[in-house]
């Protein structure tokens, strides 16, 4: 296993509420279990209702942000860290423009409440 992942080897994906730029996951060759990615938003940006099932663990770097976990928003300043438990429904809204770091298991699916598949691993985790 390749120990060291290049800053020219990170993988980038956009989506119309952010980027995510995967510093560390399996398909990066560095971790056979974790994925580690930055999430960039513009202030405004709301990401889509959501659940994983799987913890993740998000910090803001810079900027303010606000994720409701089950119905409850959590406002965060840059140095907060918000634990997310696994399953719990979440939407992420950047009140300034932000950047944030986040851990979780690269086998994470998601899916959207009330529809019944899996929208599978998103390509940032993976």
């Amino acid at each position: 296993m390749e120990h060291l992942v290049k800053r020219a080897e990170a993988r980038t994906t956009t989506t119309p509420n952010a980027t995510m730029t995967t510093l560390a996951s399996p398909t990066l060759g560095a971790t056979g279990g974790r994925s580690l990615w930055l999430v960039d938003m513009i202030a405004g940006a709301t990401g889509p209702l959501h659940i994983f099932d799987t913890e993740q663990i998000w910090t803001v770097i810079d900027g303010t942000a606000a994720i409701e976990i089950d119905g409850v928003a959590y406002p965060l300043d840059a140095g907060d860290t918000l634990v997310i438990p696994a399953r719990a429904e979440r939407q992420v809204l950047a009140t300034t423009a932000c950047r944030m770091l986040v851990t979780g298991d690269a086998t994470a699916t998601a899916r959207v409440p009330g529809e019944s598949e899996s929208r599978g691993i998103p390509a940032w985790i993976a």
